[in-house]
């Protein structure tokens, strides 16, 4: 009788019931895709919907567009740009992802916009509601844009990042040197050459920073032609920083090419291709980039605006001679010195909550140096030190915060460890140099606000959280998974549609906005330039000037840039109805400006207005009591007041005092002129023609009626024809003409004929 065998594993014997049964699977294990445990982190999507495609077309039309025309600023279009792609990135993403069931990824650095992000939010309910606003904006797509990295940036893919900054750069460099040498007027700028900037600085700012990239593109490729076009197109890069000679630049670029570039390709030498190149195309490559540097930087421009500079006319001369201006005597250094000293200051006195977020510009003038009137800028040209003057002790965590992340990768990138980390080697390392260098350019500007740099910022963010998410050390302390679901993924999709809804009617709304107000500008000045902007032909575009201007402050009333100088114009045509109300618009949005307040209560003052101009004066005197415009305001309505005595005591302490703008001097030479202080009034006439030229015609009229006075008729009239031949069109001596005597007018005409 054969002995029964006992159960063993994976067998079923006869006798266990049939219901502890397990059917055999109809397919293999391993064909059927299992979510992976929540504590895993995923690896990049197979399938990103071309998010990645978008984004990269994104960074490379940001620098590469420009707009043609005044009506829309540059950096707007920019913004779009940016925006519009980052949000066509996430629908396309989250769109291909919205079946998934495996989690995304998540990083600790995205806390770091977030933040930033939630506190404009609530600095909304206490600090500049607007301004506050545009900054949540800006870190809401700052933070997506990282993110879509995140969860996107496989090396394979970070090609495309590489190419596109690099293309990017390149297009805004042939428009540079198109400008520098061909005199290009496509794209409204400042001083040359700006490319789609209008800002050469910000132009600047943006190729230093995409520069890394060119060199990583340049060391991996294979084929001396390649090599030979990639490393013309960088010497063209370094060509376009030296035309600018904008210092922050050209610093970033020295470091980078002599010291950040050579220690990562020594760092990183078995993964270049450059290391398995012959001597000769080595030396090939080197000799092409110094080259193209050395032919187009001594080739001299042409082109007037540039000449006139004085700062050179090769791009090598500029850059050099700006670099030996950085001393103590530098303007625009000391012009940021008092920006900086300002806001050391508020940092002083709001060391906890800060400005707000945005608010800088609307807060700063409360912390300037006594006898300040105007705005130095509207950024502090140093990110750090405006993250902090702005968002108090948050802005401090993310400065922290960052700086500690950068280093820690930094450390990480030099001793990767596992082989993974070795693959990711040379990736982070030009990410880490990209950043490198925008941390230099931000210690004297304010690239991160600007939508091109800020962009490559969250981009490079994104591109190191990315390679973080792959290396096994830190998945525990930054990467996490981020649960995922088809449920969630259409929650986000919405959320996502309805940002773009929100984007197109914001975009169409600001750009309407400029449009008005530039074109009211626009219309402004070209009406000041004929000479005559009162003449009843113009009637009809002085109506459709102001209807642009309402139309342009209904829409957006905190456009500070452009909106005052319609007003400025309208004061200087003695429309001083229409310049206060505009003045004022631009005080219900910025109200600590001194030199609107004084200029609305000289509005007021014109008008017949007294207490309303006091009020204004009062409300000035308390930010800035020494300052040029207001001691200025002080004098004028003392003498509109009729008490011209202790006007003019108060216009000679000031004048005494070293106060001496224009309004002050004019004012001044009058009340002297009325007291018959002859000689104090020649002695203030003739400094006022002298440091203010477009006056001298108006003066040497003046001069000879002062000289009537004197009883020096002839000499009066030697005044009176040099005045004539002086005026700078025949409105201005029509002009002039009836303030002549009338008894003198007709020996003057003759003799002037």
């Amino acid at each position: 009788m054969a002995r029964k065998r006992k159960p063993g594993p994976g067998a079923r014997p006869a006798d266990l019931p049939l219901a502890d049964a397990r059917p055999a699977p109809a397919v293999s294990a391993a064909a059927v895709p299992a979510a992976p445990p929540a504590t895993d982190l995923p690896r990049e999507p197979a399938n990103d919907g071309w998010a990645v495609g978008v984004l990269a077309l994104a960074l490379f039309l940001a620098p590469a567009l420009g707009v043609p025309h005044e009506l829309l600023l540059q950096d707007t279009l920019k913004s779009i740009v940016v925006s519009f792609g980052a949000l066509a990135a996430a629908l396309l993403f989250l769109f291909a992802q919205r079946k998934r069931v495996q989690p995304l990824r998540w990083h600790g650095v995205l806390w770091l916009p977030l933040l930033l992000m939630a506190y404009a939010l609530g600095s909304m309910a206490w600090s500049h509601a607007f301004l506050a606003g545009v900054e949540a904006v800006r870190w809401f797509v700052f933070a997506l844009i990282a993110w879509i990295g995140l969860n996107t940036f496989t090396r394979e893919r970070l090609r495309a990042l590489a190419w596109a900054f690099h293309a990017g750069a390149l297009v805004a460099t042939f428009w540079a040197m198109a400008q520098f040498w061909g005199g290009l007027e496509m794209f409204p700028q400042g001083p040359r050459p700006s490319s789609t900037f209008i800002n050469r600085n910000f132009y600047a700012e943006y190729t230093v920073c995409a520069l890394p990239f060119g060199a990583l593109l340049l060391a991996r490729a294979r084929g001396s032609a390649r090599v030979a076009l990639l490393a013309f197109s960088l010497g063209l890069l370094a060509t376009g920083v030296l035309m600018t000679g904008t210092r922050s630049a050209l610093i970033a670029m020295t470091v980078l090419m002599l010291a950040v570039l050579p220690l990562v390709a020594w760092r990183c030498r078995a993964r270049l291709a450059c290391t398995g190149w012959s001597r000769g195309l080595q030396a090939g490559a080197l000799a092409v980039i110094v080259g193209t540097v050395l032919l187009l930087g001594m080739l001299p421009t042409s082109t007037q605006a540039v000449i006139d500079e004085n700062f050179g006319t090769t791009p090598i001369e500029r850059g050099l001679h700006r670099a030996q201006q950085i001393g103590p005597g530098d303007y625009s250094l000391n012009l940021r010195m008092v920006m900086w000293k300002a806001t050391l200051t508020a940092i002083a006195a709001r060391p906890l909550t800060g400005l707000g977020a945005g608010a800088w510009e609307n807060e700063i003038p409360r912390y300037q140096a006594e006898g300040s009137q105007l705005e130095t800028d509207y950024y502090v040209h140093n990110e750090f030190l405006q993250l902090v003057a702005e968002y108090g002790v948050v802005g401090w965590i993310f400065l922290l915060l960052l700086a500690a992340y950068l280093l820690a990768s930094a450390w990480r990138t030099w001793a990767p460890g596992e082989r993974e980390g070795q693959e990711d080697q040379l990736w982070r390392a030009t990410l880490l140099a990209s950043l490198f260098a925008l941390m230099l350019v931000s210690s004297i500007g304010f690239p991160w606000r600007l939508a091109a740099t800020g962009a490559l910022f969250a981009a490079c963010l994104g591109g190191l959280a990315a390679s973080d998410a792959r290396l096994g050390p830190v998945r525990r302390l930054l990467a996490q998974p981020l649960r995922w679901s088809p449920r969630i993924a259409h929650v986000a999709l919405g959320a996502v549609s309805v940002c773009v809804v929100l984007a197109l009617a914001i975009t169409q709304r600001a750009a309407e906005s400029e449009q008005k107000l530039v074109g009211a500008a626009k219309i402004a000045l070209s009406l000041s330039a004929t000479g005559n902007p009162n003449d009843p032909a113009f009637a009809a575009k002085r109506r459709e000037m102001l209807e642009l201007v309402r139309q342009g402050i209904a829409l957006n009333p905190h456009y500070r840039k452009i909106t005052p100088m319609v007003a400025d114009e309208l004061a200087r045509w003695g429309d001083w109805r229409d310049a206060t109300w505009i003045w004022e618009s631009v005080l219900s949005s910025r109200p600590y400006v001194v030199a609107i307040m004084t200029n609305v209560a000289r509005g007021y003052a014109t008008l017949g207005q007294p207490d309303k101009a006091q009020a204004y004066l009062d409300r000035a005197r308390r930010l800035q009591p020494r300052a040029p415009s207001v001691r200025s305001l002080e004098v004028i309505l003392a003498a509109r007041s009729g008490d011209e005595k202790r006007a003019l005591a108060l216009a000679k302490a000031a004048y005494d005092e070293g106060i001496a703008d224009f309004d002050m001097v004019n004012t001044y030479f009058l009340l002297a002129w009325r007291a018959n202080q002859f000689d104090v009034a020649q002695k203030l006439l003739d400094e006022r023609m002298q440091r203010w030229p477009e006056t001298r015609a108006r003066g040497l009229v003046q001069q000879g009626t002062l000289a009537l006075e004197l009883k020096q008729q002839e000499r009066a009239l030697q005044s009176f024809r040099a005045g004539l031949a002086a005026a700078a069109s025949p409105q201005e001596r029509a002009s002039l003409v009836e303030e002549i005597p009338a008894e003198f007018r007709a020996q003057v005409a003759a003799s002037a004929r």
